[in-house]
């Protein structure tokens, strides 16, 4: 496993940059997720599970970025993924620069490719990282009113998972009302009501990653 050190980005026109590397990813066949969440809401759980799923049938890669450690990557690299932990030297987000040069430092031909960007929901909605497709956590103990505390995550993500769903007994947690506030803010958003623990709801989402690569790759 590589670790490499990100002070700062590599280019300043972060949009262009994002542009490039959606064109340069598609010309390849590879599809990069941009996972993003607030800590805790089960990421490193639902890639693990993700991953096991799918790795019978395609090559996956991770990048893990952080501000410190390598505990998640070193985990997920058990797995039999290629992992490359990314530190952001204290920045709480990826942007399309440093997501390039995490890209230059992957050794394999993966058909996807995981971005777990740093935890938390709001710097990482606001820099395009290149990703064909944007993809947000909720966990259900962060309760069902996050849509409207922070709406631009909700708007700018193609795929909400709701997570941990086997704990909602325990929670005060409405899913259709969830449900409804991020429709109202991005009416195109895939919903999947999940839990990586009980594997309720997980093949709804590897169908939509499977069918999203074909898609991507035509």
């Amino acid at each position: 496993m590589k670790i490499i050190e990100l002070h700062e980005s590599v280019t300043a026109s972060n949009d262009r940059d994002a542009d490039e590397i959606r064109k340069k990813m598609k010309e390849q066949g590879v599809l990069l997720i941009n996972l993003m969440s607030s800590p805790g809401s089960g990421k490193t759980v639902l890639l693990s599970a993700t991953i096991q799923a799918l790795k019978d049938k395609y090559k996956i890669g991770v990048m893990e970025a952080d501000i410190e450690s390598d505990v998640d990557a070193r985990h997920i690299e058990a797995l039999g993924a290629e992992s490359i932990q990314v530190h952001t030297d204290g920045m709480c987000h990826m942007d399309a620069g440093m997501t390039e040069e995490a890209l230059h430092n992957m050794k394999e031909k993966n058909d996807l490719i995981f971005l777990e960007n740093v935890g938390n929901l709001i710097c990482p909605a606001e820099f395009d990282t290149g990703a064909g497709k944007n993809v947000m956590i909720l966990s259900v103990p962060e309760g069902d009113d996050k849509p409207l505390k922070y709406p631009l995550m909700f708007q700018k993500s193609d795929v909400l998972i709701i997570s941990k769903i086997d704990t909602m007994t325990y929670f005060d947690f409405n899913l259709e009302r969830c449900q409804k506030y991020a429709r109202e803010l991005n009416p195109d958003i895939a919903i999947f009501p999940l839990s990586a623990k009980t594997e309720e709801g997980m093949a709804e989402w590897t169908d939509w990653l499977e069918s999203t690569l074909k898609e991507w790759r035509k």
